[in-house]
């Protein structure tokens, strides 16, 4: 059986002040030739499929046509709602859908949607899993849920999974292995702490896991579950990125898993330069014409330069950050660092403990806890005279 793993869509999405639908109508063009080339028995795309909990008509648009599209060419999809998406929007309209091929986990309402389809080597089940936090979870469950991990653990314990057959999940997720975190990039949210972390083991009962969540196409679990990455570059971060679709075949239950990518081509790149103004500049011209990528440039000029913005703005039309990178840039990066460090001495243990507390807390002491706090630090300078 072979499937076709697609994610991060971010339908409405800007770069800095700039509209990609036209971007996005482009790379998904390109997504239906590629499914039209190879034929899959389905298409997994794992969340976030808009940039917004409310979109905007040109993006709604935009997915209707594209999911339209996929099931003309008779492509059954399964589609779940991320942590971008609206799920009682993404899933409107889901049962009438699902005649069409088309189905839709957009509300969690308990447990996993399941599809079952057949191949020569037997039964392929599809499991939907919409983006979940424990606080949607712990309606349906007696037991005591706090963390991502329990919440997806308990989700999926729930189900009567058949080990014996062939298990595919669909889920939308922030997945390490143990220690080992996978690659992030500035366009997605950032974990704070860890605290929405899943560990690859909660997934052991299926036999591939397509991710959604992080715009880096990448393996988090040997091979068994795969983040197909957004397919687009929506940060500067991702600007050495290749953005590709992942194709997936599924023998029989002990064989092994055929994965491979098939590459996407932007309408527009994004690019980082860094150099001298004058030979960004040079470079820029060399190339005989405008170019249309989104540029952010770092320029390293120790002088002082009049109308950078303007003046790579007559190259890079479409430039989205400039920055510098000069000696002077280095001797305040230093200076701060010095200033911070002269300032952290001069604060007593009782200065840093209140900081601490409103760093944790977001709010200050209250004056009962200041001097409890007071006298707890006086005892303990006391003790150590």
């Amino acid at each position: 059986m072979k499937l076709l793993h697609i994610a991060d869509l971010h339908i409405g999405k800007r770069l800095n002040e700039f509209n990609l639908i036209d971007d996005q109508r482009y790379i998904l063009e390109q997504i239906l030739a590629i499914t039209k080339d190879e034929n899959p028995d389905g298409v997994l795309i794992a969340g976030d499929v808009y940039d917004k909990s409310q979109p905007s008509a040109e993006a709604v648009e935009l997915l209707d046509w594209f999911l339209t599209s996929l099931t003309e060419l008779g492509c059954r999809v399964f589609m779940i709602s991320g942590n971008h998406d609206s799920p009682e929007r993404l899933g409107f309209g889901s049962q009438i859908m699902k005649r069409n091929g088309l189905y839709i986990a957009g509300v969690f309402d308990g447990s996993m949607k399941k599809i079952m389809l057949e191949d020569e080597h037997g039964v392929v089940n599809i499991y939907l899993l919409p983006f979940i936090k424990p606080a949607m979870v712990r309606p349906y469950f007696e037991e005591q849920i706090d963390s991502y991990d329990e919440a997806v653990r308990k989700v999926i314990s729930a189900e009567n999974i058949d080990t014996d057959q062939r298990n595919v999940l669909v889920a939308h997720q922030f997945v390490v292995k143990g220690s080992q975190l996978p690659e992030q990039s500035e366009s997605e949210y950032p974990s704070v702490g860890g605290l929405d972390y899943v560990d690859a083991s909660a997934f052991k009962n299926f036999d591939y896991v397509a991710l959604g969540h992080l715009h880096r196409s990448q393996s988090v679990d040997s091979g068994r579950g795969y983040y197909a990455g957004s397919p687009l570059k929506y940060s500067v971060s991702e600007a050495v990125n290749h953005k590709s679709v992942l194709i997936i075949e599924l023998a029989g239950k002990e064989s092994e898993i055929i994965k491979r990518r098939v590459k996407l081509t932007p309408k527009r790149d994004v690019l980082k330069i860094k150099g001298y103004i004058d030979d960004v500049l040079n470079a820029a011209r060399e190339q005989g014409q405008v170019s249309q990528d989104f540029v952010h440039v770092t320029l390293t000029d120790d002088d002082d330069i009049f109308d950078p913005l303007g003046q790579l703005r007559q190259v890079y039309p479409n430039l989205i950050g400039i920055d510098f990178e000069n000696s002077r840039t280095e001797l305040q990066s230093s200076s701060s660092q010095i200033a911070a460090a002269k300032e952290l001495e001069t604060l007593t243990p009782l200065d840093l403990f209140v900081a601490f507390y409103q760093l944790q807390n977001n709010k200050e002491m209250n004056s009962e806890q200041l001097e409890l706090m007071k006298e707890l630090f006086d005892e303990a300078r006391g003790a150590s005279v």
